[in-house]
């Protein structure tokens, strides 16, 4: 399934920019990204594991949101100086494609209602 290895790709990704933060803030936004990041494909494959194309709709929403969250969190990163204007854009991008990926699938789904 493409949604689910391209979400762990931007895990890896976003475990790797966050590498470069300061230690102070492994507790806290380093923490909340990587947390964040990882309930984007854990959603998409406990979706994918029920039994009902309603419930797959229901995490594949959840994973979806957790990508704006994630999104937020780079902002702050970037505000903060963790990562520069060229990180945020990379990644906002390939949050970006995997959040339209996530948006078609999801509109399959529901034209099965």
């Amino acid at each position: 399934m493409e949604t689910l290895a391209k979400s762990m790709d931007t895990v890896s990704e976003l475990y790797r920019l966050t590498e470069k933060f300061p230690t102070s803030e492994r507790f806290n936004l380093i923490n909340q990204i990587n947390r964040a990041a990882v309930s984007i494909p854990s959603n998409i494959a406990e979706g994918a594991g029920r039994n009902s194309d309603k419930d797959f709709l229901r995490f594949l929403a959840i994973a979806h949101a957790s990508m704006y969250e994630v999104e937020t969190q780079l902002i702050i990163s970037k505000n903060l100086g963790y990562i520069s204007e060229m990180e945020l854009n990379r990644m906002s991008d390939m949050l970006a494609e995997r959040r339209k990926i996530s948006y078609v699938f999801q509109q399959k789904l529901r034209s099965k209602f």
